[in-house]
């Protein structure tokens, strides 16, 4: 491919559309708050509080695979037939009714609702990024839809930065961390008001789309195969994954695990009692738990493998059966989309996997012994990452002159790490045990530069660099263990355009419906996680993270693999994403 048949980006359209990957980062940030609310507002235990990412997180899933049932039966995909501008802009809408009721559940003082309202927001979520992901792609040459994907996320990314301080500017008068104390002093009134204000920008952000002229309808009217096969393999996995999550859930109320709370209970008291100088009745109910909840916690860990089994045997599977006979199975006959599928799992889940469990492992005393107030700045490093990788992966987004783009990739990291540190000092943070982190980010610099803005390569590259990064951080202690796993946030960083444009690559009329599968595996960030999370109680917190290094591996056998079965297909992606950079 030349470069004077590349197809021209349309800017207009672009530059609206990632005003509402903004808006996702933007908003995102109100859960800092909102989480830690509900515990103290609602008087939730540690299992309720983890009701909320799972709601989130379960409603991406049924989100999509309603939108997939609905092109199944009646052949043809919603968001082609309402096009991506409207879909976009329904999704914002629906989004705005669940901000209105989470206001009714706080002043119903009703948990059930609080739930409820999240759900619908996600399901909005669910059909803003279905539309959202192949609208980017859509919006210029497909050689460097990555490229447009990795701009809006880098924007979501710089959202999701400056969130907290607007956030808590709005509600506290400062930047500084949110403390417990501060959350219980929150008053009521104020929380309203962060959701309404929270409504408004959905509606202001449909309002925007809707009335740009620049923004096409991105309609297909194409009609898609009746998937009916496709279907009924989701709808088995689904009932499968509930068989599975049940026992996790109910085995919160067994007796034993109400034992456990009540003995958590008592070597707190113990803990705190100026009369317990003698520390043998704390080492013997410390023991006394441990006895009761080894067995509890093994028990909950096979569930939830069990949960990841039936996601990953049921889509080799279904891919298995498509290919012998493709009729009915939708999309789900390429099988770049179905590892895709599994790709997007791997990776929701080891990156929210890392950020969940970063906290737990500064507590350790071989990893700095940090109060909960000094993590933060950690877990911020972290998140941030992920902008530093996609601000200097959106570079290829626009018509730089290749010396240009060259100063650029390696200038644009460093400035994003700046921003994230300035952010951090606003916010009245120690940024000085982080400077050193500027390393990882030159590691990450070097990565990009060999990976040569070639989609598969690229995502093999930095696979590779998350798999080292772990095994550093389970091989050793300290700073270099901590650096290590925050690096792994940068390996993450460009990872979700890579594995949705190799994914969606030659589907055709396929590829809205291969976009809701893709969008459905969010729900690795409901079973990964506490996976890693239950690994940690029988292994310990620091080789848990054997977890993320396995998920970056198998990211790194799709890369692998992804390329080979393209080029089966006619479709060499690489070859021209490198010719179109020239």
């Amino acid at each position: 491919m030349s470069a004077s048949a590349k197809q021209p980006t349309n800017y207009g359209a672009l530059g609206t559309l990632i005003t509402v990957f903004f808006f996702w980062g933007f908003i995102a940030a109100g859960n800092s708050v909102f989480i830690p609310f509900c515990k103290n507002y609602f008087h939730l235990d540690q299992f309720q509080s983890q009701l909320i990412d799972f709601s989130f997180y379960l409603a991406y899933y049924i989100g999509a695979l309603f939108l997939f049932a609905y092109g199944a039966f009646g052949g043809h995909d919603l968001v082609g037939k309402w096009g991506y501008k409207k879909s976009i802009i329904y999704g914002l809408l629906f989004s705005a009714v669940g901000a209105a009721i989470m206001i009714v559940a706080v002043e119903a003082n009703v948990f059930a609702w609080m739930l409820a309202g999240l759900f619908v927001v996600a399901l909005g979520f669910s059909l803003q990024q279905t539309a959202a992901q192949p609208f980017a792609i859509s919006l210029g040459d497909p050689s460097t839809g990555d490229s447009r994907v990795n701009l809006g996320g880098g924007i979501n990314s710089f959202g999701t930065t400056i969130g907290p301080l607007v956030v808590a500017f709005a509600l506290f008068g400062t930047a500084a961390a949110i403390t417990d104390d501060k959350i219980r002093s929150l008053s009521l009134e104020k929380v309203v008001l962060l959701y309404a204000g929270v409504g408004l920008l959905f509606v202001g952000a449909a309002a925007l789309f809707g009335f740009s002229k620049k923004v096409p309808a991105g309609i297909n009217k194409e009609k898609t195969e009746k998937a009916t096969k496709a279907l009924t393999s989701l709808i088995v996995i689904t009932v499968l994954l509930m068989a599975m999550f049940i026992p996790v859930f109910s085995s919160y109320n067994s007796n034993e695990a109400l034992t456990i709370e009540n003995l958590n209970a008592q070597i707190a008291a113990a803990t705190e009692s100026a009369a317990a100088a003698d520390t043998q009745q704390i080492d013997q109910l410390v023991q006394q738990r441990n006895d009761l909840r080894m067995p509890l916690e093994q028990s909950r860990m096979y569930w939830l493998f069990g949960a990841l089994a039936v996601v990953v045997l049921g889509l080799l599977y279904s891919n298995a059966s498509a290919t012998k006979n493709p009729e009915g199975w939708g999309a789900m006959k390429y099988p770049q989309l179905v590892l895709g599928m599994l790709g997007i799992f791997v990776y929701v889940g080891v990156e929210v996997a890392i950020g969940s469990n970063l906290g737990e492992l500064l507590k350790q005393k071989d990893f700095g012994g940090y109060q909960a107030s000094q993590v933060a700045p950690f877990i911020s490093m972290f998140w941030g990452s992920l902008m530093i990788g996609r601000w200097t992966g959106s570079i290829n987004a626009f018509d730089f002159s290749d010396t240009r783009k060259q100063l650029l990739t390696f200038l644009v990291p460093l400035i994003a790490f700046g921003v994230i540190l300035g952010v951090n000092t606003l916010a009245q943070y120690d940024v000085r045990p982080l400077v050193g982190y500027v390393v990882c980010v030159g590691v990450q610099i070097l990565v990009f530069f060999l990976s040569k803005n070639k989609p598969a390569r690229t995502l093999l590259l930095f696979s590779l660099f998350g798999v080292a990064a772990m095994l550093v951080g389970i091989l050793t202690e300290g700073k270099v263990a901590i650096f290590a796993f925050l690096a792994g946030g940068l390996a993450c960083s460009i990872m979700w355009p890579s594995i949705f444009a190799l994914s969606v690559a030659g589907l055709g009329k396929y590829t809205t419906q291969g976009s809701a599968f893709l969008i459905m595996m969010i729900l690795g960030g409901a079973i990964i996680p506490p996976i890693q999370g239950k690994l940690a109680d029988i292994i310990g917190i620091h080789q848990s993270f054997i977890v993320c290094a396995l998920c970056f591996a198998y990211l790194a056998l799709f890369a692998f693999l992804v390329k080979g079965i393209l080029k089966r297909q006619g479709i060499d992606y690489d070859s021209t994403s490198a010719a179109s950079a020239h």
